[in-house]
């Protein structure tokens, strides 16, 4: 059997027809000639540099720690460039004159002289191909850099696919701001967010304080934690992909089950026996499943089931300190909801904005005692950091959420908005909430197209913030020896549903209408970052 070759449809000819004058290339970004002291000079450096690539790492990789593995790719990329480059300039005169015996000849030369100098190479992909995966990935992880490029990468990956179709969820955008603006008005809403109020039992000048308080709090919140990451990762300026990347001091050490189950029983009994007595049958009667299984579901949920039997608790338990805090949240809700049971199935449910109360304490409890037990600045440091950037993804990410629905809505309001219009709401509110420590990729002006809470559940995100803001300003109240706190706390767990949050704070001296109310909560992070800062000093 023969396959058909393709033929050209005419001879090529000197003057290239009756085209006109049609371009040659320039070959002088490579090499400006071919006996020049640039090709001469690369050449020798080809056969220098492999010969002490091979001396220096064959035979080594297998020992060779992530930083060391780092040095020696970069150096053997460097000389795939050298190598490359004068390939393709040999390589490209040729295909310009095949029948030229001195391109052909120095082609020829260049392809000996490029082998023989690269044969000492031969070892590394033989030596590289060889290594264990498990080591492999042990030293991908182990390195910033390299995390930091896949991180990169999977953000241009998304930002292309959000660019395709920005398009599109602009129309949905439009179309649902739209419609609920109709329903809005047919049910004589006093606001796109009012519904939303209406649902979490909380009065709009409350949550507008939650608002102001938090955007009036940037600068001495984000804006200076981001600034302390960006010089603990080395970086003039933060990307998008370097918000949640991991800390270079970040604590690698594992936590089995037995440690974890001891650290939050213990926490939650150093703030109240009661609470640990609650949180005992969850580990005793197997009420929690917390193993990494195939086929299970992701992430972590307490479900309350009904009032008469109890919650269950679902985890993804890896043994990272982040598992171990995600433990005390869940049985944070575990014991609310065991606690709001004696309301009875219709009352034991509480709104969005006081569901989150009994986890984030009880991760805050958790947190503290992982505070007091750091045995090194370096682990204290650690853990501090880490809170940090989970309040601020709670409080400053979820506050700039809700401000750039409310100016969407607002703005939707006078008209229908383009791709460009929603862009540049969201750019606006992403700069002024992460501050001066970030420059913005091309591209990220799009990436309010991938948070589905403004398509499925519209002006939900402050509860986020509100839930960590109240708890905060209860712990704060808790250090600060108010008297018959425990059972003030149990009796506001115990009412579930059944009271309103000024009824339910009332006893705590604490009231949300307060405007000052939510800088007790922010007071906590900026003294945590004060302590940062003073590490750094």
């Amino acid at each position: 059997m023969s396959l058909p070759l393709p033929q050209p449809v005419f001879d090529a000819t000197p003057t290239g027809g009756g085209f006109g004058d049609l371009p040659d290339w320039d070959l002088t970004d490579l090499y400006p000639s071919p006996d020049g002291p640039e090709f001469t000079r690369d050449m020798a450096e080809l056969v220098r540099a492999c010969a002490a690539f091979a001396r220096a790492y064959e035979g080594q990789l297998a020992r060779l720690d992530a930083p060391g593995l780092l040095a020696c790719v970069e150096e053997y990329q460097r000389i795939d460039i050298i190598a490359g480059r004068l390939m393709s300039y040999a390589g490209l005169r040729y295909y310009q004159n095949t029948i030229d015996a001195d391109r052909a000849k120095f082609m020829g030369d260049a392809q000996d002289r490029v082998t023989t100098a690269t044969t000492p190479l031969v070892f590394f992909s033989l030596e590289f191909n060889r290594l264990d995966d498990d080591h492999l990935a042990r030293l991908l992880a182990a390195n910033a850099d390299l995390a930091r490029a896949r991180r990169e990468a999977a953000a241009h990956a998304l930002a292309e696919v959000f660019a395709a179709n920005v398009k599109l969820f602009a129309r949905v955008h439009n179309t649902l701001a739209k419609e609920k603006e109709i329903h809005d008005r047919w049910r004589k809403m006093l606001s796109p967010q009012h519904g939303r109020h209406l649902s979490n039992h909380v009065e709009p000048e409350v949550v507008e304080a939650l608002r102001n308080a938090v955007v009036a709090a940037y600068p001495k919140l984000s804006h200076r934690y981001y600034r302390l990451k960006a010089k603990w990762l080395g970086l003039d300026k933060l990307q998008v992909w370097d918000r949640n990347a991991p800390l270079p001091q970040e604590n690698p050490r594992l936590v089995d089950w037995a440690e974890a189950t001891a650290t939050v029983t213990a926490a939650y009994g150093a703030f109240d026996p009661r609470m640990a007595d609650l949180a005992k049958p969850f580990f005793e009667k197997g009420w929690i499943d917390a193993g990494v299984k195939p086929g299970k579901a992701p992430g972590a949920f307490a479900h309350p089931t009904v009032t008469t039997v109890h919650p269950y608790v679902m985890l993804n338990y890896l043994g990272k300190p982040r598992d171990v805090m995600t433990l005390a949240h869940e049985l944070g809700h575990g014991v609310h909801q065991v606690l709001a049971a004696g309301q009875g199935e219709l009352l034991s449910s509480t709104p969005l904005t006081l569901a989150e109360t009994a986890s984030v304490f009880g991760e805050m409890l958790t947190f503290r005692k992982l505070l007091d037990q750091a045995k090194t600045p370096a682990e204290r440091k650690t853990l501090l950091a880490g809170k940090v950037e989970d309040m601020i993804n709670t409080v400053v990410r979820q506050i700039a959420f809700y401000d750039f629905e409310c100016k969407l809505h607002a703005a939707r309001a006078e008209g229908e908005l383009t791709p460009d219009d929603i862009n540049a709401l969201w750019m606006s509110v992403q700069a002024e909430s992460l501050g001066d420590a970030f420059e913005f990729m091309d591209g990220y002006q799009t990436f309010w197209a991938y948070i589905p809470h403004f398509v499925h559940s519209p002006f939900y995100v402050y509860a986020y913030a509100f839930g960590d803001g109240l708890v905060n300003a209860l712990y704060a109240a808790y250090q600060g020896g108010l008297p018959g706190f425990q059972d003030k706390y149990f009796a506001m767990l115990e009412a579930g549903g059944s009271k309103h949050h000024k009824d339910l704070l009332a006893p705590f001296g604490l009231d949300l209408s307060d405007p000052a109310f939510w800088d007790q909560g922010l007071s906590m992070i900026a003294g945590f970052i004060d302590e940062l800062e003073a590490m750094e000093a």
